[in-house]
């Protein structure tokens, strides 16, 4: 099995988050997907090998195919010299290991807006727990008798926050109102929208249902600018839509047989998270493969 790469290693780290490592690079930033995972908002001990390096991948495919609905932060993976330009001296500078560089993309600097931007399709995931017990979904209203998966009239916006440790919370459409302007509420609402609707016929033409997404966004020259990562298995779930069955939960491309795990093996949800077995390591390895290769029609 390849050995999963779970720290970047370079020197000077500006940030690190629980997957991606950051760097400056002149004025711009090396943004590093590692091979970490998280579960339940926990880093755990047990990288999946060649994971980073389809985040970087994948997310850069979908900037490019959103780019004309909403500028994004993206300039080119961090070993394209070509497209790169005059950053690839400096980039070269930093002596960065092969295996770093083909995991990294060089990104314009954001001010970001403290805001995860999710959009949902489907009822699923946390919205259907929040259903079952409430019946709201993201702190919207939902009609009575849904089903478990069943998919919405028309995506829904039902944003969060976004918390540095611990868990974020939902959002009121008037929160986020309050928090950025009632015209930029609007703006992130129906730009959120607008990408995952394109995506998700992008993906239906491809026998994969993209269930729900979640998005952030920045202001680079006082422009909205998609920023960090984008429909990629971390931040998406995507469905195959040949096994797709309303009123049950559905098998997805992304770590869900990591979390299926650390419930089964009683994980009470608090670190330090056990250490995964190679059978799910390998299995979880295969589904973001088969995520990239299916949505990108290439090949690792």
């Amino acid at each position: 099995m390849t050995t999963a790469l779970t720290d970047s290693g370079l020197a000077n780290i500006l940030y690190r988050g629980k997957v991606r490592d950051t760097y400056e690079v002149e004025d711009k930033l090396l943004m590093v997907a590692t091979d970490r995972i998280s579960a339940f908002d926990v880093v755990l001990p047990t990288g999946i090998p060649g994971k980073g390096k389809i985040l970087s991948l994948m997310s850069a495919f979908w900037f490019g195919l959103t780019e004309k609905l909403v500028p994004n932060h993206y300039i080119a993976m961090a070993g394209d010299a070509k497209g790169l330009g005059g950053l690839a001296v400096a980039v070269s500078e930093m002596n960065v290991p092969t295996e770093v560089l083909e995991r990294a993309m060089v990104v314009k600097k954001a001010e970001r807006i403290d805001i995860e931007c999710i959009v949902r399709g489907h009822i699923t995931g946390s919205a259907w727990s929040e259903y079952k017990r409430q019946g709201t979904a993201g702190t919207l209203r939902m009609p009575a008798g849904l089903q478990e998966s069943e998919v919405f009239p028309e995506p829904l916006f039902t944003p969060t926050t976004k918390a540095e440790e611990g868990h974020d919370e939902n959002m009121t459409y008037q929160q986020v109102q309050d928090m950025v302007g009632n015209e930029m509420a609007d703006l992130l609402r129906d730009t959120s929208i607008a990408v995952y609707s394109h995506a998700r016929e992008f993906a239906a033409e491809r026998g994969i249902i993209i269930a729900d997404t979640k998005m952030e966004f920045g202001m680079i020259d006082g422009r909205l600018h998609l920023i960090d990562e984008l429909l990629t298995p971390d931040s998406s779930r995507f469905w195959d839509a040949e096994d797709f069955e309303v009123g049950k939960s559905q098998q997805s491309f992304d770590k869900q047989y990591v979390r299926d795990w650390l419930v089964e093996a009683g994980w009470d949800r608090e670190p330090p998270a056990p250490p995964l077995p190679d059978d799910v390591v390998n299995r979880t390895a295969e589904r973001y493969e088969q995520a990239y290769s299916r949505l990108t029609g290439k090949k690792l």
